[in-house]
């Protein structure tokens, strides 16, 4: 079955949505600095050492956010459809990452280039509403994510992280959710059939 084929005007309603309303001037606005990208599955959509330039919305996909220390490849983030995703030290610094992103399936992102976004943010109110909550939103989501590792348990992480991204937990390779929540593959397995034992 085909997918049904989404607009950039869809894209900017579908922002507007979610992070601040929109006079149809703004949605034209925010239309015109969207800029599609497709990626397929095992792509590199963002490298080490590259510049992050833009903040990415995915409209179809999933995509992996890690780095490496010691030799091993740790995840730092799963993003799926309808959320925001960016390497917020270099888009600010305007310095290499040291993150790498990745897509995990065939992937269609948005992205909003951060120059022309702040220059638009300054002319119209709600886009600069909309530019400030998808900050806040990647701020309070690494907050999150890092109370979860620090304090919780590895079955309340597993539990959580189902609860809040179902489909990530059943989409995503089991190997990139246990680095995620910083558990070894072994324990995530144990982790798992506990859960399904506690559901039945």
């Amino acid at each position: 079955m085909k997918e049904p084929a989404i607009s950039t005007r869809d894209v900017a309603r579908e922002l507007a949505r979610k992070y601040s309303t929109m006079t149809h001037d703004e949605l034209d606005i925010l239309e015109s600095i969207l800029v599609p990208m497709r990626f397929s599955k095992g792509e590199m959509i963002l490298r080490e050492g590259e510049i992050c330039e833009h903040i990415y919305y995915i409209e179809r996909g999933l995509t992996r956010q890690f780095y490496e220390k010691n030799g091993k490849f740790i995840t730092e983030h799963l993003g799926e459809e309808h959320t925001i995703f960016m390497c917020i030290e270099s888009l600010f610094r305007e310095e290499p990452t040291k993150l790498q992103v990745e897509a995990l399936e065939p992937t269609l992102v948005y992205a909003m280039p951060k120059h022309r976004l702040e220059q638009v943010a300054l002319h119209n109110v709600n886009i600069q509403i909309l530019y400030r909550k998808i900050l806040e939103e990647s701020l309070i989501l690494s907050q999150v994510h890092a109370d979860l590792v620090r304090f919780e348990s590895a079955q309340s992480r597993y539990k959580k992280m189902c609860k809040r991204c179902p489909q990530v937990v059943l989409r995503a390779p089991l190997v990139h959710i246990a680095s995620y929540l910083q558990m070894t593959p072994e324990t995530l397995s144990r982790v798992r059939a506990a859960s399904l034992m506690d559901d039945k």
